[in-house]
């Protein structure tokens, strides 16, 4: 189950997008593996909404791979619906970076998920864990 830390969060932000047929399965239903790609989609839009770029931190030599993700899934997404990701991060992130979400159903005004990524900063040369670079932690 996924549990939001108590207290406010250090950085919120929104992404909106639109289901799209492809995204759907013989139900109608958004699949539930489109998800993580949402997830995915409104973190790297956070980041860049704090001026940094995913490619800035790869020629920093630095990646972000997942090493744990978690979803609730609440009411079912359809076909063609604008969808807000909503993003939080509670806390200074050192090696480790865990965002949280809600995927709500804008016109439905419905709480659809809830879901937690964890990633950790990796030295893409030696491929071991590092710091957060200076220049997210000053953003955040």
């Amino acid at each position: 189950m996924v549990l939001f830390p108590d207290g406010i969060p250090i950085h919120s932000f929104e992404h909106r997008l639109r289901s799209r047929y492809s995204e759907t399965d013989k139900m109608g239903y958004v699949y539930y593996g489109r998800y993580l790609e949402y997830f995915e989609q409104a973190r790297t839009e956070m980041i860049r909404s704090m001026g940094i770029h995913y490619s800035t931190m790869e020629k920093d030599g630095i990646m972000l791979p997942v090493i744990h993700s978690e979803i609730d899934y609440k009411h079912p997404l359809y076909y063609d619906e604008e969808i807000i990701i909503k993003v939080y991060v509670y806390a200074v992130p050192s090696v480790k970076l865990v965002t949280y979400y809600e995927v709500v159903a804008q016109e439905r005004d419905q709480l659809c998920a809830l879901g937690e990524v964890s990633l950790v900063f990796m030295n893409s040369v030696t491929r071991k864990p590092c710091r957060a670079p200076k220049y997210l932690l000053d953003a955040l």
